[in-house]
């Protein structure tokens, strides 16, 4: 026995159930989409930030970093870097030109970049010759 709706094509608006708003599930329109940002990724906003920090520009807000001591359990001093942009990739690539530049070793965290003993003075330099403000 045929179903009472089987006169109803599924591209129809009939076909639709009244009240239930139509949304997208799932769509290819955009293309990739970036698992950071959340935007398509030929409109990423990582990759953006990223770029404009590469060719020696600021980024749309100006960074301004915080520089302070932290002793840790074991007695050793790290110097946290502070107040970055939140981007894995921005913070990787600084971590990585800021421990080369001052000989030692360190990690990029969450909005921060840490580095073993207290580099102060040489962060301030190297911070303030790429034109970002810095404060401690």
């Amino acid at each position: 026995m045929p179903c009472s709706l089987s006169w109803l094509r599924l591209g129809d608006p009939a076909h639709r159930m009244p009240g239930v708003a139509e949304r997208i599930v799932y769509s290819t329109a955009s293309g990739r989409m970036c698992p950071r940002c959340g935007w398509p990724q030929k409109d990423c906003r990582c990759a953006t930030m990223l770029a404009t920090l590469a060719r020696g520009r600021e980024p749309v807000g100006k960074i301004t970093a915080k520089l302070r001591v932290e002793k840790r359990a074991s007695g050793r001093s790290v110097t946290v870097v502070d107040g970055l942009p939140d981007n894995s990739d921005f913070l990787a690539a600084l971590a990585k030109e800021l421990k080369r530049s001052c000989g030692t070793g360190g990690a990029a965290g969450d909005r921060s970049v840490e580095l073993q003993g207290d580099r102060r003075e040489r962060l301030r330099d190297l911070l303030s010759k790429k034109g970002w403000g810095v404060k401690g």
